[in-house]
């Protein structure tokens, strides 16, 4: 697919000089660093860490099959968002669109950075109607697409997904913060076909470093190339570098507890269709499910007098008296489950 990234680009920024910290201009070991006006002192935590990520993305390449000039790491996935809004769109001038109910952050990010964002409706039951995405779309330069989709829980079809970026006119960002939890393979591996295409995940979920901040981009190498021009020059710390660093060699720890969340889930799904407080619950491949109930807000305070907090996503289109609920230890499973049967209106 022919894809002139520099046409949706920001004009004002395409001859922009990025900043150059000390430790972009020399990337060598010595015995002596007096550049970066760091403490001398030795403590584990004195020197800046490296501004690009080199080690870790490595890492993170081979897992995900990718170079590593195609992945971008940021403080979070927050940071990843904010900065495809930075890059491709002028304030108060252009345009981009989401899906909704969907994640809240894309939102709350258009509205810092001044970009008019068309929020458009799923079909009732959470499904996409890709016509009307693509026409309401029409015009915006960013389409954020979460799948598996937050709050609904499910996967949107791979061919939908498919047709909406070869069609949309600018760059599609695929937040896939939950495909380890989904029986769909990810968006990641279309991107050789497609340079329009966009693919974030996160560490905070399957792999259970939530902690950390750690979020990741992955794009073509023109595109995460602009975007490392605009980062802060250290914007994952050393901490976190090594810590993602360490944990990404468990591999069998995180299938197994993977597995295991997956297996709860379906148990926990079984469970609640048998509670006559339930009015419907949603397919899910996350480590959440949705529920619809007779009265979510009684029903969240109720949990949360009983030492249970879920989150009651009723204000949310199309979610009247729905509560999310994130799949737990088995312990803490059986207990949401024995407290939502004794809930009485």
């Amino acid at each position: 697919m022919i894809f002139d990234l520099e046409k949706y680009i920001r004009p004002d920024l395409l001859g922009m000089k990025p900043y150059s910290s000390a430790r972009d201009e020399f990337e060598g070991q010595a015995s002596i660093y007096l550049d970066a006006n760091e403490n001398p002192f030795n403590n584990g935590v004195n020197r800046y860490p490296d501004p690009m990520q080199k080690k870790l993305k490595e890492r993170i390449g081979q897992l995900r099959g990718v170079n590593s000039n195609q992945v971008f790491l940021g403080n979070g996935s927050d940071e990843c968002i904010d900065l495809l809004f930075r890059l491709l769109c002028r304030p108060n001038l252009d345009r981009a669109a989401t899906i909704s109910p969907s994640y809240g952050m894309y939102a709350v990010s258009a509205k810092i950075n001044q970009v008019d964002l068309s929020e458009i409706l799923l079909n009732e039951d959470f499904s996409m109607d890709v016509d009307r995405i693509l026409k309401e779309s029409l015009g915006c330069k960013l389409l954020f697409l979460c799948s598996p989709n937050n709050p609904t829980g499910h996967t949107f079809p791979k061919k939908q997904l498919l047709r909406i970026v070869e069609e949309f006119k600018g760059v599609v960002l695929i937040d896939e913060a939950y495909i380890d939890f989904s029986e769909e393979s990810s968006m990641i591996n279309e991107l050789v076909k497609y340079k329009n295409l966009a693919v974030s995940q996160t560490f905070s979920k399957a792999y259970g470093m939530a902690g950390i901040r750690l979020g990741l981009l992955f794009g073509s190498q023109d595109l995460i190339a602009w975007v490392n021009k605009i980062k802060p020059p250290y914007n994952v710390n050393q901490l976190t570098q090594d810590f993602a660093y360490d944990k990404l060699g468990e591999t069998e720890r995180v299938k197994t507890e993977i597995e295991s969340i997956k297996t709860e889930r379906e148990w926990i799904v079984k469970e609640l269709m048998k509670l006559q407080q339930i009015q419907r619950v949603y397919q899910s491949d996350s480590n959440f499910i949705l529920v619809k109930v007779i009265n979510a807000n009684k029903m969240y305070n109720y949990l949360i007098n009983n030492d249970i907090v879920v989150r009651n996503r009723s204000n949310q289109p199309l979610c009247l008296n729905t509560l999310r609920l994130t799949i737990g230890t088995p312990i803490e499973n059986k207990k949401l489950i024995e407290k939502m049967s004794e809930f009485v209106l």
